[in-house]
């Protein structure tokens, strides 16, 4: 969006407040907060006078972009076979359908429709800076498209690659142009880093393990939680990490490197990696379906807080398919070699598997608590006792998902932590057939971002 916290109403944003039933002592704080402001041009030879400004919120504020969530709920619409998503003043919006001219058509309607809008509280996009990108599956062996789309007297041509909160896509998935690009900034704040402290002098090695930890490794490795890398680009990985591992300790440079490994007490890469899915996939097995929309497209047969699923999760897009290209259920485990894999949702859900299925001394407890003081709901007709000798809460009833024992471990998880919350989504209802006659699934999707 176009100066999007500087366009906010106060007027307006008051309104939507009270009609959402917040108490009214907040709306007037938040009413004085953005009342009563002004603006004063510093410059050599300024006048030094102050203007009233009536409209925006302060710039610099951590509740100015909350305020500006709350401001623009009417931009996010329900659109059937469509996903909108957005991350504070960046939208996304994708459609499919079998035509790639169609899916054109539906981003004009539906951008001219979010621009309206937009209009009536007071914003607008900043056009120029939209990316184009029009997704393929496996099965499409046709050339890439290369239809643009016209948005207020702006052409734009299908980019290659497309950034979306520092995730770069392309239209085939690939995930070796998101890792490259993180390995070069990572190496670029290394080579910097490393001035600090000279082979033998400067920064103390436990200073130098902090700084490997606080600057290259988050920078490294962002993005295992929902991309994967492969083999090719986990090898550069590992060996630029294996320089900033000899770096910390100060090892010769004939080290091995399973004992740079200890000696910094650094993680290798591929752990590191798979640690971050791992929480992640505990973040949206945890996360309520209604509340975090990666949550909401998990498979219907996984245990969640709530049995509540998007009305499209973009499954319709497999039907028809060949056994090739069918993915694999979320309980299945990969083959190798890989000939069929998950989808990424149901990658993260196969993840939890052993906690689900009680194979860990940490069970996953993914339902409501029991009652306090022990009231433990009676048990049922087919449930039969239990030997005084086994576990002490087993004379209540046998252990099973849903129903927690006082006397077991369990898992306690944070908040769910993703990279870039996504907000405002909305589902996509309705499947549509996209199959031709040999019955192989020929759907395109396009992908837009306005910001």
């Amino acid at each position: 969006m176009k100066a999007s916290f500087d366009n906010v109403n106060a007027s307006t944003l008051r309104a939507r407040l009270l009609a959402s039933h917040v108490p009214s002592y907040m709306v007037d704080w938040l009413s004085s907060f953005l009342s009563e402001k002004t603006c004063t041009l510093l410059f050599e030879g300024s006048p030094n006078l102050s203007s009233p400004v009536s409209v925006g919120t302060p710039q610099g504020s951590p509740i100015s972009p909350l305020l500006f969530l709350l401001y623009v709920p009417p931009l996010h619409m329900s659109i059937p076979k469509r996903l909108m998503v957005s991350y504070v003043d960046d939208f996304s919006i994708t459609v499919a359908s079998p035509s790639h001219r169609g899916n054109i058509r539906r981003l004009q309607s539906l951008f001219n429709t979010v621009a309206a809008r937009g209009r009536d509280i007071g914003l607008s996009f900043s056009v120029p800076t939209t990316e184009l990108s029009h997704w393929r599956t496996p099965s499409q062996r046709s050339p890439p498209s290369m239809a643009p789309i016209e948005l207020e007297g702006n052409l734009f041509q299908p980019s290659k690659v497309v950034r979306w909160l520092w995730y770069w896509f392309t239209p085939a998935l690939n995930t070796t142009h998101h890792f490259r690009h993180t390995l070069s900034l990572a190496q670029a704040i290394f080579s910097f880093v490393k001035r600090l402290s000279s082979p033998g002098a400067g920064v103390k090695p436990f200073l130098c393990h902090r700084i490997a930890n606080g600057l290259p490794l988050p920078i490294l490795t962002y993005g295992p939680d929902l991309l994967n890398p492969n083999s090719s680009v986990l090898r550069t990985m590992d060996s630029f990490w294996h320089r900033v591992q000899r770096w910390t300790t100060n090892n010769f440079f004939s080290t091995p490197t399973s004992i740079l490994v200890r000696e910094a007490c650094l993680p290798p890469v591929v752990s590191y990696c798979r640690y971050q899915r791992c929480l992640a996939a505990l973040g949206v097995a945890c996360a309520p379906p209604y509340a975090n929309p990666a949550s909401a497209r998990l498979p219907q047969s996984f245990h969640s807080l709530s049995s509540f699923r998007a009305q499209d999760s973009s499954r319709h897009l497999t039907v028809g398919l060949s056994s090739v290209y069918l993915p694999l259920s979320w309980k299945t485990k990969t083959p190798s070699p890989p000939i069929r894999r998950h989808l990424p949702v149901d990658a993260l859900a196969h993840l939890t598997l052993p906690l689900q299925e009680g194979h860990t001394r940490l069970p996953l407890v993914l339902h409501a608590p029991p009652p306090p003081r022990g009231e433990y709901p009676p048990l049922r007709a087919h449930e039969k006792s239990v030997p005084s000798h086994a576990h002490p809460c087993q004379k209540y009833a046998p252990p099973r998902l849903g129903r927690r024992c006082p006397h077991t471990p369990v898992l306690r998880l944070p908040r769910l932590t993703l990279p870039a919350p996504l907000h405002g989504s909305r589902e996509i209802s309705g499947p549509e057939d996209t199959s031709n006659a040999s019955g192989e699934e020929l759907s395109s999707r396009t992908h837009i971002m306005v910001r």
